[in-house]
């Protein structure tokens, strides 16, 4: 076809996209569940209101939504396909869990958010709120745990680490209100250098260059120490910060994981309200999350601390190395069509040998695989290793071909 039938920024998934992508799933529960975290799955549409209360989803990503009205008679709800996962969850928080507890909670699922051309528009999220604590160690589990995910697929990750609250105390006492601090963030993200020196201007009482705060990283206490020294008596918004970031790089330090520190990383820096961080796998970003302590109250629910962090399953699948991608060998039983007490003894031979474990196909060409039928009292396996095999037993079969997925 000259055109694609399917909508534009939508991607279908091949079989060998899928096998890839399981593996992503399968790996993502599994260090979940060995955390203590337990699953949910939260509706494709949501209502418009909760994503636009009291600024729970940025302007930016806004703009970026798919909209449309519920139809019901004359009457409806304006509502949206799910651009973003932790809203809802904690809309589901809110309405049904809300009991004074530490609750865990972990998903697999897709968001949906408008892009230009033939970006992708539905990306699917492997993502994890952690809901009432606000203690460091909170940080520090999702750091871990995001690390173990991908350490269990084969991945060496990168840890980068944030505080959006520097940030806001360098934009605040430059007396910038909320849309001005917003453009020029975004600005000083895309690298634009005058963003940096109009900044630089409005605070000319701030000695030390703003570059080594908002355009430069560090590692570890010795970096955190300089920027103390270097900005708090001007900026003593800044302390709180300082130490929140100290506490959790020094305890993931003390585990063998030194990461980078820089304030400007986060894109929807008003959405987070605590240490912030971003795992990288060879350069590319994989995924990222941090503290959102506001979140739950602004959706009418009580005050309760929360983080959390969403790796793109998507991206992970594609950069999984190629040994984690094989396809799954299957066994034919041959037949005669022609017949049915051969068609039915085929189909309970395939039955048998799936109970032990093995894939089995009856409608399929067997190409290049096993090959399986009855023979008088026994049956006949070919295609392992070269010459056709008489074999007594459904079990003697099953391990003949377990041995051949063993070489």
């Amino acid at each position: 076809m000259d055109s694609p039938l399917r909508c534009r920024g939508m991607r279908d998934m091949l079989p060998d996209e899928m096998r890839r992508f399981r593996r992503v799933e399968e790996a993502f529960r599994a260090a979940c569940l060995g955390w203590g975290y337990e699953e949910i799955r939260t509706p494709v549409l949501e209502q418009l209101h909760l994503f636009t209360t009291a600024g729970t989803l940025s302007p930016q990503m806004l703009g970026r939504v798919y909209s449309f009205l519920d139809w019901d008679g004359w009457s409806g709800e304006r509502v949206v396909l799910r651009p973003d996962s932790t809203i809802p969850s904690a809309r589901l928080y809110a309405e049904s869990l809300d009991g004074g507890k530490v609750t865990k909670l972990f998903y697999v699922q897709n968001v949906f958010r408008f892009a230009e051309g033939d970006e992708s528009r539905e990306d699917w999220q492997c993502g994890v709120e952690l809901i009432g604590d606000g203690r460091p160690q909170g940080d520090v589990e999702l750091i871990l745990l995001g690390r173990e995910v991908l350490a269990g697929l084969g991945l060496e990750a990168d840890v980068r680490l944030s505080h959006p609250g520097l940030l806001r105390a360098v934009l605040a006492r430059a007396g910038l209100d909320a849309s001005e601090q917003l453009a020029l963030y975004d600005r000083i993200l895309d690298g634009d250098a005058s963003a940096l020196r109009e900044l630089q201007g409005r605070l000319p009482g701030v000695g030390a260059s703003l570059k080594m705060l908002l355009a430069m990283e560090g590692e570890g206490e010795a970096y955190l120490s300089n920027l103390r020294s270097s900005f708090i008596e001007s900026i003593p918004e800044l302390e709180r910060p300082l130490d929140e970031l100290a506490l959790v790089a020094g305890a993931l330090e003390g585990l063998g994981c030194r990461c980078p520190i820089s304030a400007a990383m986060v894109r929807n820096f008003e959405y987070y309200t605590g240490p912030a961080f971003q795992f990288e796998v060879a350069g590319r970003r994989v995924g990222g999350g941090g503290r959102y302590d506001a979140l739950i109250s602004l959706i009418g629910g009580q005050q309760v601390p929360a983080s959390g962090f969403a790796l793109e399953a998507g991206v992970l699948a594609e950069v999984l190395p190629v040994a984690e991608s094989g396809e799954q060998r299957i066994t034919t039983v041959a037949v005669n069509a022609d017949d049915r007490e051969s068609l039915a003894s085929a189909f309970r031979l395939a039955a048998a040998l799936r109970a032990q474990g093995l894939a089995v196909q009856v409608a399929g060409d067997g190409q290049g695989g096993p090959v399986v039928k009855a023979a008088g009292e026994g049956f006949l396996l070919s295609g392992v290793g070269g010459k056709a095999r008489r074999l007594a037993s459904v079990e003697a079969v099953a391990e003949a071909l377990r041995e051949q997925g063993r070489d």
